[in-house]
């Protein structure tokens, strides 16, 4: 949906550097290695339009796709760059704030990038609790580039996000190889144990509201208000969250 600046969209992705654990941008094009159900396929995604006319090239790589993979790569694919965010009732709502109308035109067409699930979401948001938020990157990067899902395509190593399974099965003591305290170690394998014993607890939320989402996620341990309103905003992509209390929004 117009307007849509898929540099700007993908460049968030990577933090502007090019690479960021699961996600690259480089020479125009984006790329990510999704995981379907233990298929992992790369999907390499590229602008045709423009800012108000917006087309994407997608192109997805793996070994025996389907035309139900296609389908499924490709949605993933638009869900993660946010494609059907309509932002002209939020540009047109920040016009009496003088702050808000020069971001809005600052960074006019990103679109709010999703993650590939909750359960990605979860353990992100863990991992960036209450740290700098260069050293929240440098850390999930080591779990995702350690126990991620990978793919070598023409020389370049790709990851997908660690698989619930794989990190139930780890000891905390593994997790706290990875950079985290011990707290966080014991909420991300908790996580990772409900996720695969109970998928829909977590996966299900996309079909609560708000707030049934907020009562049923905080009762994790480890995740609190912040924590389920930054999974409303990047895993569920509800607009009227909001972190409050985050360092950075002060």
């Amino acid at each position: 949906v117009a307007p849509f600046d898929f540099e700007l969209t993908a460049g968030y992705l990577t933090y502007f550097q090019g690479r960021y654990a699961t996600d690259s941008l480089v020479d125009g094009v984006y790329r990510r290695l999704l995981d379907l159900d233990g298929q992992l396929v790369l999907a390499s995604v590229s602008s045709l339009g423009s800012l108000e006319k917006p087309e994407l090239s997608v192109e997805l790589q793996g070994e025996g796709l389907t035309s139900d993979n296609v389908e499924v790569a490709t949605d993933k694919v638009a869900w993660i760059l946010g494609v059907g965010q309509e932002l002209e009732p939020f540009y047109a709502s920040a016009q009496g704030d003088p702050a808000m109308a020069a971001i809005t035109q600052r960074f006019h067409g990103l679109h709010m990038p999703h993650t590939a699930s909750v359960f990605e979401a979860l353990v992100l948001a863990i991992l960036g609790q209450q740290i700098a938020t260069n050293v929240a990157r440098i850390i999930r990067t080591l779990l995702i580039e350690t126990y991620g899902p990978r793919q070598t395509i023409d020389g370049e190593t790709y990851y997908a996000f660690p698989r619930p399974e794989t990190l139930a099965a780890l000891r905390v003591e593994d997790l706290r190889g990875m950079k985290l305290s011990q707290r966080k170690a014991e909420y991300v394998h908790g996580i990772a144990c409900t996720a695969l014993d109970d998928p829909e607890f977590i996966e299900g939320l996309h079909h609560l509201d708000d707030e049934a989402v907020v009562r049923q996620i905080t009762i994790l341990r480890g995740v609190g208000n912040w924590t389920a309103q930054w999974l409303l905003i990047r895993a569920l992509g509800r607009p009227d969250a909001l972190p409050l209390g985050d360092l950075a929004l002060r």
